[in-house]
C-alpha cells in the first residue's frame, strides 16, 4: 500500500525493478493505494526497500510472494502497445506491425531494467533529445543511470556519436548492451557497470557534449557537482525523473548552469540545461 500523495514517486522507484507495475485506483479517494510489481524472478527485499527509501517517502509495507506458473512477460506484453514519443516509435518484440515510415524505431522489451519509454520521465527525455537534435551536434554523450539503455540508443540513432551508458545494476548493463545490439547501435554504445561518476570510464571519456540523467531528484542533486565537472563548456544536460515541484531544487543544485527549456508531461518535468 502506497501513500496516495506519494504514488507517482513510488511507481517510478518500482519501475527500476523491471517487470510491470500495476496500480489499483479505487473509485473513492483513499489515503493508501495498492501497488503491485510483477517480475520474472524473486526480487531482493533489501533492494526494494532501498528503492522506495530513495524515492523520499516513508517505506510502505512490502509483501513478496510467488505467483502461479505463467508466462507473465507474455501476459504483460498484451497491455504494452507501441508508443510514440516525438519522432521515436517505441515497441516490443511482440509487436509484428512495421514501424511508421517516418519514425525512429526503438525496440525495447520490458526486462530487468528501468526504461521502456512508457513513463512520463522517459518520454520527456526522448522528446527533449529529438528537439535538441534539430539544432545541436553531439559527438560524445553520457547516459548516467542508463537502465534499459533506451536513451543511449536514442542518442546514438539521433547523432551517431559515441555514448557511454553507466548503471550501478549489473543486470541493467547487460540489458542495455543487448538492446543496443538488437537496435543496431552496439558499435556506438559502451555499456559499463559502475558507481555513478566514480566509474573509471566516465572520467576517461570526459568531457561530454551531452549528459542525460533519468533517475530520481535526490540522486540528481547529489551528483550535480560531478555532472558540472564532466560536462563540456556549452554542453547540454537533460535531467528527468522529477516531479514538477522538485524542479526548483534541482535547478538550484546545478547553478550557475542555466535552464534552456523544460518539458512537462502530467506531474513530471524534464529539464534541459546548458553550461
Amino acid at each position: 500500500m502506497a501513500p496516495a500523495g506519494a504514488l507517482p514517486l513510488v511507481e517510478l522507484a518500482l519501475e527500476h525493478l523491471g517487470g510491470a507495475v500495476v496500480t489499483e485506483h479505487p473509485p473513492a479517494v483513499a489515503e493508501a493505494i495498492p501497488v503491485a510489481v510483477f517480475l520474472a524472478d524473486k526480487p531482493d527485499r533489501a533492494r526494494v526497500v532501498a528503492l522506495l527509501a530513495d524515492a523520499g517517502v516513508a517505506v510502505p509495507e512490502v509483501t513478496i510472494e510467488a505467483l502461479p506458473d505463467m508466462d507473465w512477460v507474455a501476459e504483460s506484453q498484451k497491455a504494452l502497445p507501441p508508443i510514440q514519443a516525438g519522432p521515436f516509435y517505441v515497441y516490443g518484440a511482440h509487436v509484428t506491425a512495421p514501424p511508421p515510415v517516418a519514425s525512429i524505431p526503438l525496440l525495447i522489451d520490458a526486462n530487468a531494467a528501468f526504461g521502456t519509454g512508457r513513463h512520463e520521465s522517459t518520454r520527456g527525455c526522448l522528446v527533449s533529445l529529438a528537439a535538441l537534435a534539430e539544432k545541436r551536434r553531439v559527438r560524445r554523450a553520457l547516459d548516467m543511470g542508463c537502465g534499459s539503455g533506451i536513451l543511449a540508443i536514442a542518442i546514438a540513432k539521433l547523432w551517431g556519436g559515441s555514448v557511454l551508458a553507466v548503471d550501478n545494476d549489473e543486470r541493467a548493463v547487460r540489458v542495455a548492451a543487448e538492446n543496443a545490439r538488437v537496435n543496431g547501435v552496439s558499435s556506438a554504445i559502451d555499456a559499463r557497470h559502475g558507481d555513478g561518476y566514480r566509474c573509471p570510464a566516465v572520467g576517461a571519456d570526459a568531457p561530454y557534449d551531452l549528459i542525460v540523467e533519468n533517475i530520481l531528484a535526490d540522486a540528481i542533486c547529489a551528483m550535480a557537482p560531478d555532472l558540472m565537472r564532466h560536462l563540456a563548456p556549452g554542453g547540454i544536460a537533460v535531467l528527468s525523473g522529477l516531479l514538477t515541484e522538485q524542479a526548483d531544487e534541482v535547478l538550484a543544485a546545478h547553478a550557475p548552469i542555466r535552464l534552456k527549456r523544460q518539458w512537462r508531461l502530467d506531474d513530471w518535468v524534464t529539464l534541459v540545461l546548458e553550461k
